[in-house]
């Protein structure tokens, strides 16, 4: 059922590919008992913004198994589409162009939620796509974390062993050689969500735009991409699930 006038058509894409170097199957590997995947579409089915819950892959067994939990899979991703150096913008226009052109669906805005960041809690979701909402003049919003290290005091090698700044700062004269607290704050981009005009996408022919609203997520989370990093997820979901106020079998509400 489509949202009122008033309320923008919201799609979640959840990018899958059935490929990872760095931890083979890595999108349906075992994470509490379920597919690492799992966890992202439960989240995307429990929100309230989003109408649609699509995961876009090359293969065959992950799109079963993001059935099974009960995202859509209408189509697979092409061979092409999904290497090791694709980049963002070829699946989200592959699958809006796909969408438009076999079922005439024109979702006003896409929420990315990968997922190798197994950890997310729904009302967080619904309050970023809230902000992007509030805010017409922003192209995108991304989520991201205070930076543990400052870029302002990282370095690119030459291969000539010389180094330049990884940073340089308008107005500020060797910003490498400034107290850290004097220098900006800087952020990371955390992978928990993004969230576009599907006009960014298609018309600007990136996955964020030009005005990007910057969402601060200060969450307890986690982002997989090698084995070990899969126990420190199994430990924080423990943590995240023991620290959620425990319901009162006398007052079910």
């Amino acid at each position: 059922m489509a949202p009122p006038a008033d309320i923008p058509e919201v799609l979640a894409l959840i990018p899958a590919r059935g490929g990872s170097k760095s931890l083979p199957r890595k999108n349906i590997l075992p994470l509490q008992g379920k597919p690492l995947i799992a966890h992202t579409i439960e989240d995307a089915l429990q929100s309230k913004r989003i109408q649609r819950v699509i995961v876009t892959t090359d293969s065959e067994e992950i799109a079963n198994i993001a059935r099974e939990f009960g995202a859509e899979t209408p189509f697979l991703r092409p061979a092409e589409l999904a290497g090791d150096a694709s980049v963002d913008i070829e699946y989200l226009r592959h699958a809006l162009e796909w969408l438009a052109e076999n079922e005439n669906y024109h979702p006003a805005l896409i929420a990315t939620l990968r997922p190798t960041e197994p950890i997310r809690q729904p009302a967080t979701i619904d309050r970023a796509i809230e902000t992007l909402i509030d805010h017409p003049e922003a192209d995108a919003l991304r989520s991201v974390r205070l930076a543990t290290e400052t870029p302002f005091k990282m370095w690119l090698r030459e291969p000539s062993g010389l180094l330049q700044p990884a940073a340089p700062l308008a107005g500020v004269h060797e910003p490498h050689n400034q107290p850290r607290q004097c220098l900006p704050l800087a952020y990371w981009q955390d992978g928990y969500i993004d969230v576009a005009r599907a006009e960014t996408i298609l018309k600007k022919n990136s996955p964020i735009g030009d005005r990007i609203l910057g969402f601060i997520i200060d969450e307890k989370t986690i982002n997989i991409d090698y084995a070990d990093e899969l126990a420190a997820a199994e430990r924080t979901l423990d943590e995240v699930a023991a620290a959620k106020p425990k319901r009162d079998p006398r007052h079910p509400s």
